[in-house]
């Protein structure tokens, strides 16, 4: 009897939970035309894994891991394969992921030797969310450089060689800045100089993802090889709290946000735009708090005011079930301050996923693109 009772309660469960959602992009930068069908194909791939995964039932974390990994395996992406190199000529990269369940957090920073780092990003949050060991030592939950490498090895990660992580596109970037600061050694290039090539090459940067899965649970991650030619050792906001991502679950208010960033790290962690930003949805609408998030939060902000050219992107989940009982309302909006942004979302009504390659107007006055999404979707 107690078993069919169970039984019960859990198609219930089943029958009550939200049709999922998954969101990726692949980096706020310059994307070059000639090579946008790549970029919107890489995104779709993500997506399309990603969904997979979330159709088998997956976790929410587990979702978030499975699209991120997706894109640090792709050779064009600027996280894990394929990351821009230190000036010293090797792979360091950072990578974080949030639970909006749990509120959990983990992180690594200018991790060397290893693949797929958002894979040990979300083993510490995992070992973090199951707390303190029996001897009342407390987990990490951001580990960064040998540290991060060595704790990855002893909890059964591969590690591997610089030259497995280089690719031919990621040397001739690294080759060209290299050649762009010694031919004039007298010329100062400041920070936001070397984020931004513009039209001279591809810049790309953090690769992110939001999602919510069956159980209606939100989660953000992301992951990044960092700044073109930067100091190793050299942490950016893809491993900082609050700056790479944020995630809250559903609130009183029958609201939940997942959001990650892209961008300068520099520039990012300073505002820490991702829970600004996620602290925005939370009152207001999507595209508002986004739009208000990179105005104001961003743009506007007093700690960037000596910033010439702020580089910033924003790719945000903001799910709503409060206005139907049988449905909720998911808005997936995305915005950027710099030239480009590639963005990838699908939900399990889509038959495949939607694919954007958004870009600033040419001549416009303030650098800001806001654009987004609007689902209506049921209970399954």
């Amino acid at each position: 009897m107690v078993d069919r009772i169970t039984q019960s309660l859990e198609e219930k469960e089943e029958m009550d939970a939200p049709v999922g959602c998954v969101a990726v992009h692949i980096g706020a930068g310059f994307h070059s035309l000639s090579n946008e069908s790549e970029y919107k194909e890489v995104c779709r791939a993500a997506c399309s894994t990603a969904m997979e995964a979330l159709k088998k039932g997956l976790s929410a974390k587990e979702i978030i891991s499975v699209a991120i990994t997706a894109l640090e395996d792709l050779p064009c992406t600027n996280a894990g394969l394929g990351s821009n190199l230190t000036r010293s000529g090797t792979v360091e990269c950072d990578a974080s992921i949030m639970d909006g369940q749990s509120i959990g957090f983990g992180a690594v920073g200018a991790l060397k030797g290893i693949r797929n780092p958002i894979q040990v990003a979300c083993k510490l949050l995992e070992k973090e969310l199951q707390g303190s060991s029996m001897s009342g030592l407390i987990p990490p939950c951001f580990l960064a450089g040998e540290g991060a490498f060595n704790w990855a090895l002893e909890h059964g990660f591969s590690g591997c060689c610089d030259d497995d992580l280089i690719t031919e596109r990621s040397f001739q970037t690294w080759n060209k800045c290299r050649s762009r600061l010694t031919e004039d050694s007298r010329r100062t290039y400041q920070l936001e100089n070397l984020c931004n090539f513009t039209s001279e090459s591809e810049t790309l940067d953090t690769v992110g993802a939001v999602c919510m899965d069956r159980r209606g649970n939100l989660c953000a991650g992301v992951s990044s090889g960092g700044v073109l030619f930067k100091t190793p050792g050299r942490i950016g906001q893809a491993a900082l709290y609050g700056s790479g991502c944020w995630a809250t679950s559903f609130d009183a208010n029958q609201v939940g946000v997942a959001c990650c960033t892209s961008g300068c790290g520099e520039h990012l962690m300073k505002t820490l735009l991702a829970k600004e930003c996620a602290s925005l949805a939370l009152k207001s609408e999507a595209v508002a708090a986004v739009q208000e998030a990179l105005t104001e939060k961003f743009l506007g902000a007093s700690v960037l005011s000596s910033v010439k050219q702020k580089l910033g992107g924003v790719l945000l989940l903001r799910v709503d079930g409060e206005e139907a009982p049988n449905s909720y309302t998911a808005d997936i909006v995305w915005g950027h301050t710099s030239e480009s942004m590639c963005i990838g979302y699908m939900t399990e009504t889509d038959t495949r996923p939607k694919v954007r390659l958004s870009r600033l107007r040419a001549g416009q006055q303030v650098p800001l693109v806001v654009e987004g999404a609007v689902y209506r979707l049921p209970h399954r």
